[in-house]
């Protein structure tokens, strides 16, 4: 979920750029703000929902949230959430297509992903600048993340005919067969800092194996997973095998508790998805979690400095921190602390706080003021505990009075950090790393470990040896020996503890959407003790 290193980022701006002028003049006559400046005014005007391949406005509602752009700060529309009859609907939608869509060979299901794959590298500019006005991230970082989506849906397409059960066998002629099988209809939520990269990763291994989806995503970024349906639409997939709910807590709840539900993915807070797990434990229904992370990067003192710095970057400043698999806890060995500090601030001192539509921006937008104040409250916890603000940690205003509405914070160094300190070991989601001195390999793995979570860790060394052994003794589920934050499409992520449970993103994810049936065929007559 997740990073890239600067240099690759300007390839993919280079690629796209020729596609943005003639987006704006296309786009930008429709409306008046800041939605009309990014070339994405239509997706706002719509409505959200998408039920039996057609947006639609919710039927049931009692309650709103409302959408605004977080560069800015300016209110888009209001959204009504969707309520329980809408949700039986959206569910009753996907039961019925289900019935045609499991029965589709798997072939052909692949070949619906691969169309859709290739739409959506077609329109990605446009894609990405939605995505923009939804997340307050920077145009390179969005254009990343849409063509890292196409890959992985065109993945899943591929991987569609693998999708088969075994023989075995058995004495005397007998043999025993397995088939695997779709769950059925499976509900999906997902969080606002990858809201296209939500949907697509639960829904392509979804349709892969034959499942039919209703997807809600966060009420901060709905924009682009119902982008993604009228795609899959125009792909070839039946209406009502992918569908898009609206709302906020309550219309999720109603969601997880539909007897309809096959299956639950969630992507968000430790909380929520203990209180998704404990719907689903009530249904007895299958539920895949990708929840939070405390996760750590640990700096050898044989590591290529430069190489360290860049990694605890990635793994700290991506995305403004909002990123789950952050490597927020950075320890140093210390003979280099020194040194690394020192380049870490000159490199950090270096990035571009701004307007995220502009290509030269590293630092986008944090997604809400809400999120932002919590940011903020971590830092000053830390000072209070003792951590000393080495970098940043303000907010900023950009030269852009239109951007005077937005929070942009500035990324934020801690030093003196000790492992107890509150900012250490909660999750902020935000753009702040923690940074520890150790002295000896057991020391570093020991404190590494001391946390709740399991999501992802990191280790800079030159000696492999070490880096495998420190590897093996690491409780996370994604790890990264040299770099961090890099997710090339087939690689499972997912987290031990209570960072979650199932896989995203590689082929064991498909068991998860599946099941098995065993079939045993006789071949002799039946041996019968009665």
């Amino acid at each position: 979920m997740k990073g890239i290193p600067l240099p690759a980022a300007a390839r993919l701006c280079s690629r796209c750029a020729g596609k943005v002028v003639q987006m704006r003049q296309v786009l930008s006559t429709s409306t008046r703000g800041y939605a009309a400046v990014t070339g994405t005014a239509r997706q706002v005007q719509q409505p959200l929902n998408l039920m039996a391949g057609k947006r639609v406005d919710a039927a049931d509602s009692s309650k709103q949230f409302e959408l605004f752009a977080p560069a800015t700060g300016e209110t888009l529309k209001r959204v009504e959430c969707c309520g329980s009859k809408d949700i039986d609907k959206a569910v009753g939608i996907a039961k019925d297509a289900f019935k045609e869509w499991s029965q589709v060979p798997a072939f052909e299901r692949g070949q619906v992903l691969t169309r859709a794959a290739q739409l959506i590298r077609e329109r990605s500019e446009e894609l990405a600048r939605t995505e923009v006005l939804d997340t307050g991230k920077p145009i390179w970082e969005a254009r990343y993340d849409i063509l890292g989506c196409a890959d992985t849906i065109q993945y899943y397409g591929g991987l569609a005919p693998t999708v088969v059960g075994e023989h075995t066998k058995l004495a005397g002629g007998s043999f025993a067969y397995t088939v695997r099988e779709p769950l059925g209809v499976v509900g999906g939520i997902g969080a606002w800092n990858y809201p296209f990269q939500m949907a697509a990763w639960k829904s392509s291994p979804a349709l892969a194996c034959g499942n039919a989806l209703v997807f809600k995503p966060s009420p901060f970024t709905p924009l682009t997973a119902v982008m993604l349906g009228e795609i899959y639409k125009e792909a070839g997939l039946p209406d009502g095998c992918y569908n898009v709910v609206q709302g906020e807590g309550e219309t999720g709840q109603l969601l997880c508790n539909h007897p309809d539900i096959a299956k639950m993915t969630f992507t968000g807070s430790v909380p929520t998805g203990s209180r998704i797990m404990e719907a689903c434990a009530k249904g007895i229904k299958h539920v895949t979690l990708e929840l939070g992370g405390k996760s750590p990067v640990i700096i050898f003192d044989d590591a290529h400095i430069d190489n360290a710095v860049k990694g605890a970057m990635l793994a700290n400043f991506s995305n403004q921190g909002q990123v789950c698999s952050n490597g927020t806890r950075v320890f140093v060995q210390k003979k280099i602390l020194p040194e690394f500090l020192k380049r870490l601030m000159e490199r950090t001192g270096k990035m571009v706080i701004g307007d995220p539509n502009k290509d030269d921006t590293t630092v986008g937008a944090t997604i809400s003021p809400q999120q932002a104040a919590i940011v903020l409250n971590f830092i000053e916890g830390a000072r209070t505990e003792g951590a000393k603000v080495l970098y940043g940690g303000e907010r900023v205003t950009p030269t852009s009075p239109e951007l005077a509405g937005g929070y942009y914070l500035t990324p934020c160094i801690l030093t003196d950090c000790t492992d107890d300190m509150t900012v250490v070991k909660d999750e902020v989601f935000g753009s702040v790393m923690s940074v520890l001195a150790f002295d000896t390999e057991e020391e570093a793995l020991r404190r590494a470990n001391d946390t709740i979570f399991g999501l992802a860790g990191g280790i800079f060394t030159n000696d492999l040896s070490r880096a495998h052994r420190v590897a093996s003794g690491m409780e996370a589920g994604s790890l990264y020996i040299n770099n961090y934050n890099v997710y090339p499409v087939g690689v499972p992520f997912g987290g031990y503890k209570k960072s979650g449970l199932g896989r995203e993103n590689g082929p064991d994810t498909l068991n998860y959407y599946s099941q098995i049936k065993s079939v045993y065929v006789e071949m002799n007559d039946v041996d019968c003790p009665y």
